[in-house]
């Protein structure tokens, strides 16, 4: 198709009046067309009331219309086919087999929330039976569901311009819920925002269901974001960025007359800890599993590896002299924009100015626009311990390694770290009374933790946890990926001695979805099952 510039205010494209926002080639630093004028506090007007117009009917779709209507929009979205990949390559300079990837991962988690959707057990039905002759005091009829919340605002991210954007985790699990969602894109990547929400607008109009169910808009300041947030008819909000724009969402929901939540996923350094044994049967292997890691995608993910921790000694000087060769020899590559890279290099520059921290090893310089060098920096615990900088993110491929005097001096570390989304457990069988030691202080500050394996990369399953404590999100009860986030944007009601003709279908006395309810105390075994 061709690119308009225009936003989607249900099935209408319209034009903004606001400063124009145009994407950046950041591997030649080249201005892409079209230009995309950014929203008001009108069209933020205009969207929400179509989005409530859209409520009461969208979120009483029967499941497996919903179910389906998830599946159109993966449809949609592989029927734009190579325009999709080239536009989304250009605008995020990430390789094309990247984008490829992205691209299914997209499909692949609405097609899972579809999957979910239809089987029901996200409704939770609960059912207390009536017990009208009991003493001293009888019992109502009692039947619990959970239902959705009310449209939701959803904020694109930078680094995943397709599964973290206008199709991306927090619009699937929205929409399975049964949330009308208006997505503000991110302006990194204007044009792919506009190919995927045509996309979305297709399945909405071949499912039938009411416009408002989706829009998209654009704005390169505050006005739009802040305007969404606010408006009383959105009821909660999902956003994936920087700490402080996540925290600036949470502060003008949390002033509204009516508080709403913000799922934000803002910032994490993602912990590796190295312990003894594995270190040193296996440091080399260790260096190279870390560095390949901290490199991927020029270290753009939220689960980059961004600290190591471990106990001083030959064993980990000889990881730390493996993984500075491998760093000195890692080539540069293109960030997602040129304010990221920006910011990348501040952040290096910050570092580099603290005598605590050591450089150890720098990549190879880029010869081009936005281009990341990789860094590794190595510090004392102690001084870990008294100087807080040295804990910030740094988006990009920049890590530090901590060196510790002994156990103690590891849990005072552990102890003094932020929330993180991930804690790395490096370990071999002789690790593992130390590792157990250490996992309840790991479970106070961390969404998942893995063994053996490396942060970067997010199973989207059923299991999955990406979140945790603050910051690294600023709901640590809840997911942004796999199929309980859609957790986030539900609520439970209550329905008491109702007839059986005004129940929802889900709580009808003849349970005609088939779901496994929690009956009178006890989960129910289906026949059919």
């Amino acid at each position: 198709m061709t690119l308009t510039g225009n936003m989607l205010i249900g099935q209408q494209a319209i034009t903004g009046s606001r400063e124009a926002i145009r994407a950046i080639n950041p591997a030649t630093g080249t201005a892409l067309e079209p230009a995309y004028l950014g929203g008001t506090g009108e069209h933020v007007e205009q969207a929400c009331a179509l989005a409530w117009e859209a409520f009461d009917s969208y979120r009483e779709t029967p499941l497996a219309a919903r179910a389906t209507f998830l599946e159109t929009i993966a449809d949609e979205i592989e029927a734009i086919g190579d325009e999709l990949i080239d536009r989304a390559v250009s605008e995020s300079g990430l390789p094309r087999p990247r984008i490829l990837g992205e691209r299914g991962r997209t499909c692949h988690q609405l097609r899972t929330f579809a999957r979910t959707v239809r089987a029901g057990e996200w409704l939770d039905v609960r059912v207390d039976t009536a017990l009208p002759e009991r003493q001293p005091l009888p019992r109502s009829d009692l039947r619990q569901r959970q239902v959705p919340l009310g449209p939701v605002a959803v904020f694109g991210a930078s680094n995943f311009p397709l599964a973290f954007s206008v199709a991306g985790g927090d619009t699937a699990s929205a929409l399975a819920a049964g949330c009308p969602v208006i997505v503000k894109a991110h302006s990194a990547h204007p044009g792919t925002s506009e190919l995927v929400g045509h996309a979305i607008a297709r399945a909405v109009k071949k499912s039938g269901l009411h416009a408002g169910v989706f829009s998209l808009l654009f704005g390169s300041g505050r006005e739009v974001g802040i305007a969404l947030v606010t408006d009383p008819r959105i009821k909660a909000v999902g956003f994936t960025g920087s700490r402080s724009g996540g925290i600036a969402l949470c502060k003008a929901a949390a002033a509204r007359p009516e508080p709403i939540p913000v799922y934000a996923e803002m910032s994490s350094i993602n912990p590796v800890l190295l312990f003894p044994a594995a270190l040193q049967a296996r440091g080399e292997s260790l260096a190279q599993g870390f560095v390949a890691s901290l490199t991927q995608g020029a270290g753009q993910f939220c689960t980059n590896p961004g600290l190591v921790i471990a106990r001083q000694g030959p064993a980990l000087d000889q990881f730390i002299s493996a993984a500075a060769d491998l760093v000195q020899r890692s080539q540069a590559q293109t960030m997602l924009t040129p304010g990221i890279f920006q910011a990348y290099e501040a952040g290096v520059g910050s570092l580099l100015e603290l005598t605590s921290a050591q450089e150890v090893a720098a990549g190879v310089r880029g010869n081009t626009p936005n281009q990341c060098q990789t860094h590794l920096f190595v510090t004392q615990a102690r001084d870990f311990l008294a100087d807080a900088a040295l804990q910030a993110e740094i988006f990009g491929a920049a890590s530090l390694v901590v060196q510790c005097a002994d156990d103690h001096e590891i849990r005072q570390v552990l102890e003094h770290l932020e929330g993180q989304l991930t804690i790395t457990l490096q370990l071999d069988d002789a690790d593992l009374e130390s590792a157990r030691a250490l996992l309840p202080v790991l479970e106070r500050k961390a969404g998942r933790l893995l063994v053996n394996g490396w942060p970067t990369g997010v199973e989207v399953c059923d299991a999955m946890v990406h979140g945790g404590p603050f910051p690294a999100t600023s709901d640590t009860r809840t997911t942004s990926v796999g199929t309980a986030a859609i957790l986030r944007f539900l609520r439970p009601v209550c329905y008491q001695d109702f007839p059986d003709s005004l129940l929802p279908t889900a709580l009808k006395h003849t349970n005609p979805l088939q779901l496994r309810r929690l009956l009178d105390g006890q989960r129910e075994v289906l026949e059919n099952a």
